[in-house]
């Protein structure tokens, strides 16, 4: 009776644990999920970044020949749109006034704004990737030139270069928050081990 009573648990047992063993489901574009989730923590830190620096840093520059707070989040909100209307036929809508000043005098404006234009930005980038799956990432696209002409591209270049991009600017900034004794969001403790 005791060996029956054990195959029988056996049998409705392993099947379960098996069942639970089971690796989850790969979503649909794996790659394009991948490459989502990274922006998604680069941006997340990038706005955190900004939302921690107050407006008195927005003009600080460790040298002459570095950007200023202020500058890279105009820039950073200008890369967002220039990456991510490659994704797809959405496109960003941004006021002429963002398109048609200076760079130089928008790195002025207060932080508020420069806030509130680089989140625009991010939430735009957040949509224009649901356009993405990875069978689009090989298409070729026609990239405006400044010259009126277009070039040829692949569109996983876009993809690629918006990750670099965000990498490399919060890079930056964190080395400027830690240069005025603030700890980058990055380095803050990690709830539940993730983030």
């Amino acid at each position: 009776m005791r060996g029956l009573r054990g195959t029988v648990v056996a049998t409705l047992v392993v099947p379960v644990a098996l069942v639970a063993q089971q690796p989850a489901e790969a979503p649909a574009n794996p790659i394009t999920a991948t490459a989502q989730r990274y922006t998604q923590s680069l941006q997340r830190n990038i706005a955190q970044a900004f939302d921690s620096i107050p407006e008195r840093l927005f003009t600080y520059k460790p040298t002459p020949a570095q950007l200023t707070i202020g500058f890279i989040a105009q820039h950073v909100t200008n890369d967002d749109y220039l990456y991510c209307n490659q994704f797809g036929a959405m496109k960003g809508t941004r006021a002429v006034e963002d398109t048609a000043t200076a760079d130089s005098v928008k790195a002025t404006w207060p932080r508020e704004k420069l806030i509130a234009q680089l989140k625009a930005s991010l939430a735009f980038c957040d949509s224009a990737f649901a356009q993405l799956t990875d069978g689009s990432l090989a298409d070729q696209i026609q990239y405006p030139l400044r010259n009126g002409q277009t070039r040829t591209l692949t569109r996983s270049l876009f993809v690629i270069g918006h990750i670099s991009d965000l990498a490399d600017h919060y890079s930056q900034l964190a080395n400027y928050m830690r240069l005025n004794n603030i700890l980058p969001p990055s380095a803050l403790p990690r709830r539940n081990g993730m983030d």
